[in-house]
């Protein structure tokens, strides 16, 4: 069977395709979810990998769960209570734990509608850059179910509790102006642009070293539920490490010298 991500190199950055056009690349089969647990192992495993690109073939970014499963009891929503939340636990939710400990940064090149779950998966990514064409919606209330995988959690620390309320209570589609205005998305391109632009960023985020990289985002990351002390004290540690690698001496022999530095990821 075709992987549900294709995967692409070019140097330090990878490129995600979700690859389930005909279904607008919903999220119900568990092997999708090991995919990008697999994904991510990779990255933690290849400190040559700087940046990763996440986006979908076809129309849609990620139409969320599969409703027809859901009319039919089907997939990740079969059985029990029990058993469906169990379900949840041991698929869709390793998406977010995954990605949240995926050590580079992670640019969502959102093609088209990012619908529930969808939203939530471009949320777990670090930086968002939408299309003309994208929609968003986090949607789960219109189908009588709450978000049950991480939306809670990303959407307010992104947009904010009153806007996350409002998205969340409604179920309301937005557009990809209206999402830039929301601070949803950083940027928002013509659709044929949109892959390029995002790769072209991801380029200028790889030509840094890559333990500053892996540091500097896990710093953000604990910085969201750290108090200030806390995190001070983390950041002594990170930096006292990053003044002892190989490429923090390059990159200060670089810039003393005026020229470009040359990184060995050590």
């Amino acid at each position: 069977m075709t992987p549900f991500l294709l995967i692409e190199r070019d140097g330090a950055v990878l490129t995600a395709r979700m690859n389930r056009p005909e279904s607008r690349n919903a999220l119900t089969d568990p092997a999708h979810m090991e995919e990008f647990e697999a994904l991510c192992r990779t990255i933690r495993g290849d400190r040559s990998i700087k940046v990763l690109v996440l986006t979908g073939e076809g129309s849609a970014f990620c139409a969320g769960g599969n409703v027809k499963d859901m009319q039919q009891r089907g997939g990740i929503f079969a059985g029990s209570p029990h058993e469906v939340a169990d379900s949840y636990r041991n698929t869709i939710q390793r998406i977010p734990l995954s990605l949240y400990h995926a050590d580079v940064p992670v640019i969502a090149a959102v093609n088209g509608p990012a619908i529930g779950a969808g939203l939530d998966l471009a949320c777990m990514c670090d930086i968002r850059i939408a299309s003309d064409k994208a929609l968003f919606a986090e949607s789960f209330v219109k189908m009588g179910i709450v978000p049950g995988d991480g939306g809670a959690w990303f959407l307010p620390r992104i947009v904010g509790m009153p806007r996350a309320s409002l998205m969340a209570f409604t179920g309301e589609t937005i557009d990809a102006a209206q999402a830039l205005a929301y601070g949803l998305v950083s940027e928002v391109v013509p659709a044929d642009q949109l892959l390029p632009h995002a790769q072209e960023l991801a380029r200028r985020i790889a030509t840094n070293p890559s333990h500053a990289l892996r540091l500097t985002k896990r710093l953000l990351r604990e910085g969201q539920h750290m108090r200030l002390d806390s995190l001070l004290e983390l950041s002594a540690a990170f930096q006292a490490l990053s003044h002892h690698t190989q490429d923090h001496v390059e990159a200060v022999n670089a810039f003393l010298e005026k020229r470009p530095a040359q990184y060995t990821d050590r």
